[in-house]
C-alpha cells in the first residue's frame, strides 16, 4: 500500500516531536471507534502514549514477537507493537520511521486469536 493511501484519522495532528497517526485500512479504523465507544478514556490515553513514545515499554506498551514482530506495509518493513487498551482490548501499530507515522494495523475490543499460544 503506498504511504500517501493510508487513512487519515480524526485526530489532531501531531505536536511539536509527536507522531503522525493512520490507520492501515477500513477494518482498523472501524475497530478503532468500536474501541473508543467501548472504553473512551483507556483509547485516548492509548492513542496520547503512541503518538508521543511509540516505542515506550511498559506492561500495556510492547513490540509484538515472532512474525508478528514486524508488517511490511508499501513493501516496507516496519516494527509492529502492541498497546494494551482494557484487559481484552488491543490496538497494533507499526511504526513507520521514514515518514514518522505510526500505522494503526489492528484495534479490537477482543483479544485477539493471532497472539495465543
Amino acid at each position: 500500500m503506498d504511504q500517501k493511501k493510508h487513512r487519515r484519522g480524526a485526530h489532531p495532528p501531531a505536536a511539536a516531536g509527536g507522531w503522525n497517526f493512520r490507520y492501515l485500512d477500513l477494518r482498523a479504523e472501524k475497530g478503532w471507534r468500536e474501541l473508543g465507544q467501548q472504553a473512551p478514556g483507556p483509547t485516548r490515553k492509548a492513542y496520547d502514549q503512541i503518538v508521543k513514545m511509540p516505542r515506550h515499554r511498559s506492561k500495556r506498551q510492547d513490540q509484538l514477537r515472532l512474525v508478528l514482530a514486524t508488517k511490511t506495509i508499501g513493501g516496507v518493513v516496519m516494527e509492529q507493537w502492541q498497546y494494551e487498551v482494557t484487559g481484552a482490548g488491543r490496538i497494533w501499530y507499526a511504526i513507520d520511521e521514514g515518514s514518522h507515522t505510526v500505522i494503526l494495523t489492528h484495534a479490537s475490543i477482543g483479544h485477539p486469536k493471532q497472539t495465543d499460544r
